[in-house]
């Protein structure tokens, strides 16, 4: 687009050029203009055929900095222009030109000078606007075409600047809503100040003196507003007040009353829960509901009659036999300065709105209340200052040794799920550098288990049972590791897998502890029973080998301690070729337990072949000399393979009511198997 900043007609003066034009434009709040508007600079005289063309460059030059800087810019909030007006502001005392742009702007005018800041609000959301923070509230009953009665409230809304009150900046327009630009009040609500003792104190902090001052804040922004031209608020309550970062409260969503329709809460007035529409009166209502709340800093409307909302909303608003239900105060209990704040509030919400004082009588009597509190007996202003300060440091010290508690109980709450998931030794090495080597251990034993007729116990439960089952066993798993130098490498479905020599080296105790671990893992089966399947033996089959293994976490997301290696996959064969309620051990981990002064009781299975090893010599570990280990029996193994055929039939006469009492009408696979070799003794 090519724009021509100076023309040559009339008195040969670009700032004189269509003034008349500009000037009849209408900028005001309650027409929304198109064109945003651009300081060009200032400079004395008007006309620039004069001889003050040096004087006149500089504003040229702002210009055409502005016009490189914005045709780079890039962005969907980006007008696209039709008309540049050069205009000159003829109240200034000092001649102060502006340039308007006519555009076709897709969203709400936008200041130019705030481009660099500027964010795309959502519901509730924070922004930065003229380099000051401000919050956005969706005005849900408007779709931004206002009336003519809106538009005006919305123009009152904009001339309301007191201390007590937040101010009203306009509104925008998304494509996703419309919004109220209001002032950031930097601690949050009223209502969560209230509900956070610990930066807020009872004794130290929120003093009774603060909650004089809270109640005083909103009684003088209350009278301001009642005094305006907008008269009545309508939805006063505690979460309506924001507190800036010097402690100040300050009464927020006030206006817009043809926008925003009353919600029935518990700080409505009864005289508006039984008949739509707002009033002074009622506002008075709802400043004594959120002075009981700064009183007692419990809940809203806090009585010990009832607890929910639905009820205490109706009873305020049909008496019935208890007339006028009102939230709970202390009388009983209140010293004469808390006594007469309590009749303060009771007054505030009389049954009949022309008993309720105004904000003016309100403001006035916690004026004089504030004012007491300071005349102490030889205590100056300077003093009872000097007092609070002393209090808000020690305070402060409380607080930092609160917070100090809670930071040391959360990393240890963050370290033990650490030292859940991971070993101690990574946990600290990912700690300390971040990162884990990974490490070759020339010997370690590995465990692995599975439950027999897993797939068929799935199809005969639901989901959740399922679940449960191996929660419940794997709990009981959990438990025996505890008792020994192993650590829990990972369970996949219905597997198990233990290592142990790994990541602290344990000499040849790695075979000792895992043999020993299995040992109590099948003792635990034997005795172990399913919730939703009483009565039905739930059998796991055992794998143990030693051997060589690398180790190391993989992964960023989820880090892993993962083992890698022969040794693995050689544990995992000897687990799926082995019999139910056995250990399968193989030659190398009985090797390493003859090293030992434990002696082990084994039998010879003999040659079996492992996938990818060939066949190779292995062993059925039986218990240990000295230990009293009740193990179940394992079935025979010419009848294993009709285990799988009959285990649905098994849970199907279980669901008819099987008790799973011990008799001869069982399978033979359930009958105690008898051995008739000897063990041998490690």
């Amino acid at each position: 687009v090519e724009t021509t900043l100076y023309t040559n007609k009339g008195c040969q003066s670009s700032t004189c050029e269509v003034v008349e034009t500009v000037k009849n434009l209408t900028v005001s709040v309650t027409q929304q203009s198109l064109m945003p508007i651009i300081s060009a600079g200032s400079f004395a005289p008007s006309c620039d055929y004069k001889d003050n063309l040096t004087r006149i460059l500089p504003p040229a030059r702002k210009i055409s900095t502005f016009f490189t800087m914005f045709w780079n810019f890039t962005d969907n909030i980006k007008p696209v222009w039709s008309t540049a007006i050069l205009y000159k502001k003829p109240e200034n005392t000092d001649n102060c030109f502006w340039l308007f742009f006519v555009n076709y702007f897709r969203h709400s005018c936008v200041t130019f000078e705030c481009l660099d800041n500027y964010r795309k609000a959502g519901s509730k959301s924070v922004l930065f606007s003229w380099f000051q923070i401000v919050i956005l509230k969706e005005l849900k009953h408007t779709d931004g075409n206002f009336n003519e009665s809106q538009r005006i409230e919305l123009n009152l809304l904009l001339q309301i600047d007191y201390y007590n009150l937040t101010k009203f900046y306009g509104t925008v327009k998304y494509d996703h809503g419309v919004f109220g630009v209001f002032e950031y009040g930097e601690r949050g609500s009223l209502r969560y100040v209230l509900n956070d003792r610990i930066s807020y104190p009872e004794e130290t902090f929120m003093d009774w003196e603060f909650k004089i001052s809270v109640m005083y804040d909103i009684a003088k922004g209350m009278s301001y507003l009642h005094s305006s031209d907008i008269q009545v608020h309508g939805r006063l309550k505690s979460t309506n007040c924001v507190v800036d970062n010097r402690m100040v409260v300050k009464i927020t969503d006030f206006g817009c009353n043809t926008i925003l329709n009353p919600s029935r809460d518990l700080w409505t007035a009864p005289e508006h829960l039984r008949r739509q529409g707002i009033s002074q009166k009622g506002d008075v209502y709802s400043f004594a509901i959120t002075a009981q709340e700064i009183v007692l800093r419990k809940n809203t409307f806090y009585t010990e009659a009832c607890s929910h909302r639905a009820e205490k909303l109706s009873r305020v608003q049909f008496p019935g036999i208890t007339p006028h239900f009102r939230p709970d105060l202390n009388f009983e209990t209140a010293d004469e300065k808390e006594l007469e704040v309590y009749m303060l509030i009771k007054n505030c919400w009389d049954e009949d709105p022309e008993r309720r004082p105004d904000f003016k009588k309100i403001e006035s009597s916690l004026g004089k209340i504030f004012s007491n509190l300071h005349k102490q007996a030889n205590e100056s202003y300077m003093d009872n200052l000097i007092r609070r300060l002393q209090m808000y440091s020690r305070n402060l010290e409380h607080l930092v040794e609160e917070r100090t508690a809670l930071y040391k109980a959360e990393r240890d709450r963050a370290d033990f799920l650490n030292f859940m998931l991971l070993p101690g030794p990574v946990v600290r090495s990912l700690k300390e550098t971040g990162i884990v080597e990974p490490e070759l251990f020339e010997e370690v034993t590995v465990y692995f288990s599975d439950i027999v007729g897993f797939t068929t116990l799935c199809q005969y439960s639901t989901p959740m049972e399922v679940v449960d089952m191996l929660n419940d066993i794997y709990k009981g798993f959990d438990r025996i590791l505890d008792h020994h130098d192993v650590y829990k490498v990972e369970t996949i479905g219905d597997a198990y897998m233990v290592a142990s020599g790994l990541p602290r080296r344990n000499g040849n105790r790695h075979a000792v502890d895992i043999s020993r671990m299995a040992l109590d893992i099948l003792e635990f089966m034997g005795t172990f029973q399913l919730r939703h399947l009483p009565g039905l033996p739930v059998w796991i089959r055992i794998g143990i080998h030693s051997g060589p293994c690398a180790a190391g976490v993989v992964g960023i997301k989820m880090p892993r301690y993962c083992l890698f290696g022969d040794t693995v996959n050689t544990a995992s064969r000897m687990e799926s070729t082995g019999h139910p309620l056995r250990i399968h051990v193989s030659q190398p981990t009985i090797n390493i337990l003859q090293r030992t002064d434990c002696k082990f009781e084994y039998e010879k299975r003999g040659e079996t072949y492992l996938k990818g090893k060939g066949s190779e010599l292995t062993y059925w570990l039986t218990g240990e000399t000295g230990e009293d280990y009740n193990l179940p029996t394992p079935p025979t193994a010419e009848n294993c393979q009709r285990l799988q055929q009959d285990l649905a039939q098994m849970i199907q006469e279980g669901e008819q009511g099987w008790e799973g009492d011990t008799n001869d009408d069982q399978p033979e696979y359930l009958h105690l198997a008898t051995i008739d070799n000897f063990s041998t003794f490690l």
